[in-house]
């Protein structure tokens, strides 16, 4: 990425005027949820989000802002470009990471959308699946399906040319399209993943099987923190037989708390204290992906959150 100030994008989401420099904080604060939640869709972290809008506000507070035209517009810029940065250099810790790396949950029972016109790019299942893309295509999809940005806006972002943003937000449409199903309702969600956690909680092969899509991932982010499967479980006989094996320890001395992560409902499991996750995604055919977040410091966003419960 080219170094030096950054280009402020023509229009997005804001009158063009020159602010004074003394409005400073107001405009980051007016802007900052919009931010973060660019941020955490393209690293699926809380923690690097929260980092990259403080480096931003940072570097917003020391500049000289009254040339700046468009201030929303330059801070959405300077937050996408960083996170593209982080993104091309984070590939190397994703391939040493030990086990499976699921996307860090994020509390979304106060802010539903975290910044978003839409609710696009939050859920577990397509954060996974953006992965697998470019963080240039990663960027265009977010700005595009998340925050309803213009193609000319995301292309001065990016420094692509329009035709070039059309093809990449394309690409990554047809990714996530080819990737899952289309999820049930939210009550339909809840409903399913309490009758996995009660079917799994007695070891009972068939209520699993009978939730199950047949092509269904099991998902464990350990981190190698914490033991969990190394690869994901593939296959409704081999995962309902993985889950039903984990009854005798997984379920013993603890408590549930039901919370709101990433737009869709999750368990929280406590054992004197100490937390994990699991949620899920599901379509008309069952339940298509588990995900199991064991590794503690992945829930300090949710067990912490005032809303619990």
């Amino acid at each position: 990425m080219a170094s030096g100030p950054l280009p402020t994008p023509p229009s997005i989401h804001a009158d063009v005027k020159t602010f004074g420099q003394d409005d400073g904080l107001s405009i980051f604060a007016s802007v900052r949820t919009r931010l973060f939640g660019i941020a955490y869709r393209m690293l699926g972290s809380v923690a690097e989000a929260e980092d990259v809008v403080q480096d931003v506000w940072m570097r917003w507070q020391s500049m000289n802002r009254s040339t700046v035209e468009n201030p929303p517009a330059y801070l959405a810029t300077a937050t996408t470009r960083q996170c593209i940065n982080i993104l091309q250099s984070a590939r190397t810790r994703r391939e040493t990471y030990i086990g499976t790396w699921l996307p860090e949950p994020v509390d979304t029972s106060s802010d539903p959308r975290i910044g978003a016109e839409r609710n696009e790019a939050l859920k577990f299942a397509v954060l996974l699946l953006l992965e697998k893309l470019s963080p240039a295509e990663r960027a265009a999809y977010i700005l595009r399906e998340a925050f309803d940005y213009e193609y000319s806006d995301i292309a001065g972002i990016l420094h692509l040319e329009e035709a070039n943003i059309r093809q990449l937000v394309s690409r990554a449409r047809k990714h996530i399209a080819d990737g899952r199903r289309t999820s049930v309702a939210p009550s339909e969600q809840r409903r399913l993943l309490e009758a996995f956690v009660a079917a799994a909680q007695n070891a009972d092969m068939a209520a699993l099987e009978a939730l199950l899509a047949e092509d269904v991932v099991s998902y464990a982010d350990g981190g190698g923190i914490v033991h969990a499967a190394t690869a994901p479980v593939s296959g409704r006989k081999h995962v309902a037989t993985f889950i039903a094996a984990l009854s005798k320890w997984c379920w013993k001395g603890v408590t549930l708390d039901w919370v709101e992560t990433n737009g869709q409902t999750t368990v929280l499991v406590l054992r004197d204290g100490v937390p994990f996750g699991l949620t899920i995604d599901a379509s008309a055919q069952g339940i298509d992906e588990i995900m199991w977040f064991l590794r503690p410091s992945k829930l300090n966003s949710v067990k912490d959150s005032p809303k619990r419960g």
